[in-house]
């Protein structure tokens, strides 16, 4: 399976840069698995496709203001964006400097604050701080916008690239799906008998990473940190017993809880998870999904084809952009049912 076979021509006018208004404001494009039927809505509208004994899976994972500037002690400035706290003081970092900081040489960031780099670890420098970290960047941090969103932060951006349920610290990137639902349209979801559980991936600076083989089957993903607690198996449990649905609600919750199901039965799981789904990969667990557009070529945009199935995926991605919905972090959604017979693109005429 080709990497190119993923691509789509994307206008950069359809970049969605900041957020609209109010969250619920954006659009949805509801996609039906089993028939590749598309429905032009409101993201508000999400509640008629929403069933009494449903249960959406969200993702409480909170974004920290990961970017950091400053410079070299013996002179250089650079850019610190933090991919994973490791405890208290340590912190595996990427660097963009002229010259890579070497070990035992310190940093002094912009608006107090020192570091010393201790170790490379391949891409990731690991970095120790002369003081809590999270504290840290809360105070002279930058939020981590994607590198397609080129602006730089603005104050708005720490409520508004937050989910209004986010909750353990630990993110570089927004479950963006998530963005979309407030506090009103929680309730109402909660009102019309649909079940709410959340399971935590601290999302990491990879989930931008471009794809950079030929073959999908030659991709190694990168290495994210998750927790499905045993309240999120039985809450499934249940689910299944009244004849409801599993909701996915973003890829991120559709990683953790196929992650915790790899060998067919969902189990309670903490820790790395390097799943890669892609065409031909069985889901266990989701029947179906909130997202958001995601870029050509990347494994997300894969995930969701092995989901809906490739033609169906690639077609709703076309009509997305003649329709002129709005992409990525800050864009417009889709409602996905699960294609009970996805085909690949080798599989597509």
């Amino acid at each position: 399976m080709r990497v190119a076979d993923f691509h789509f021509e994307l206008p950069e006018s359809l970049i969605a840069r900041h957020p609209l208004a109010e969250r619920r404001a954006s659009r949805l494009l509801v996609l039906d698995g089993a028939t590749g039927e598309l429905q032009h809505r409101r993201f508000a509208d999400l509640l008629d496709y929403l069933r009494p004994g449903d249960l959406m899976v969200f993702n409480n994972t909170r974004v920290i203001p990961a970017r950091l500037f400053g410079r070299k002690a013996s002179g250089g400035k650079l850019e610190i964006l933090v991919e994973r706290v490791l405890d208290d003081e340590r912190v595996l970092a990427h660097v963009r400097a002229s010259k890579s900081p070497r070990p035992g040489s310190r940093i002094l960031i912009e608006g107090g604050g020192e570091a010393q780099m201790l170790a490379r670890h391949d891409a990731l420098f690991e970095l120790r701080f002369d003081q809590s970290v999270l504290p840290l960047l809360e105070r002279v941090g930058h939020m981590p916008l994607p590198p397609y969103i080129d602006r730089p932060d603005e104050a708005a951006d720490r409520e508004r690239y937050q989910t209004v349920y986010a909750e353990h610290a630990g993110a570089v990137a927004a479950p963006t799906a998530g963005l979309h639902f407030d506090e009103e349209l929680l309730a109402a979801i909660r009102d019309k008998g649909v079940a709410t559980a959340f399971v935590t991936l601290h999302v990491g600076a990879g989930t931008f990473q471009p794809v950079r083989v030929e073959r999908i089957e030659d991709h190694h993903m990168h290495h994210e940190w998750l927790e499905v607690g045993p309240e999120v198996v039985d809450a499934v449990a249940a689910c299944r017993a009244r004849g409801g649905r599993v909701i996915a609600v973003g890829t991120t919750s559709v990683r953790s809880l196929e992650s915790a199901a790899r060998d067919g039965v969902l189990k309670p799981f903490s820790g790395d998870t390097d799943i890669f789904i892609y065409p031909g990969r069985p889901f266990h667990v989701v029947d179906a999904l909130v997202t958001n557009f995601h870029l050509p070529e990347s494994t997300l945009l894969m995930l969701v084809s092995a989901f809906a199935g490739y033609p169906e995926t690639m077609a709703a991605y076309a009509a997305a952009v003649e329709q002129g919905y709005r992409f990525f972090s800050y864009g417009d959604a889709m409602f996905i049912t699960r294609n009970p017979a996805p085909r690949g693109p080798e599989e597509t005429p």
